[in-house]
């Protein structure tokens, strides 16, 4: 999956706030920390840091949306975090975001901590960051 297909992807899945960049992606790509798992319709990047793994995106192009994809894309960068030695899993959602904070309940994260204001939107007040953190595997 080259960089250009993950800003189309995250482009066409993040409409309420500013998507990333073919050249935020290559950037992110460029760090031997970073891995990815995933295709066009859906994809998640994530980054594996002294045994933390934190999900630093994860997007489904709306075709894709509803079919199952974002739960197998958790499950599957999940499975390689282990692989790459972490026990811990992180990531952050917007308090607004429903949708991907039912699918992380469901893939067994809990909210430790919250960001005031951590999203911007283009149009309205920022919306605070949920904290969500669960054990690998």
């Amino acid at each position: 999956m080259t960089p250009y297909e993950m800003a189309a992807t995250h482009a066409a899945a993040f409409t309420q706030s500013r998507p990333w960049t073919a050249d935020e992606f290559t950037s992110l790509m460029e760090n031997r920390f970073t891995d990815y798992v995933g295709d066009a319709r859906c994809f998640a990047l994530f980054q594996v840091i002294a045994g933390e793994a934190e999900l630093l995106t994860i997007a489904t192009h709306p075709t894709f949306q509803r079919q199952g994809l974002g739960f197998q894309a958790m499950r599957i960068w999940h499975d390689r975090a282990v692989t790459l030695q972490a026990n811990r899993a992180f990531l952050d959602v917007a308090a607004d975001n429903v949708a991907a904070i039912a699918l992380y309940g469901r893939c067994g994260y809990r909210q430790c901590g919250r960001r005031k204001g951590y999203y911007s939107r283009k149009t309205g007040p920022n919306i605070d960051a949920l904290v969500m953190e669960r054990a690998l595997p």
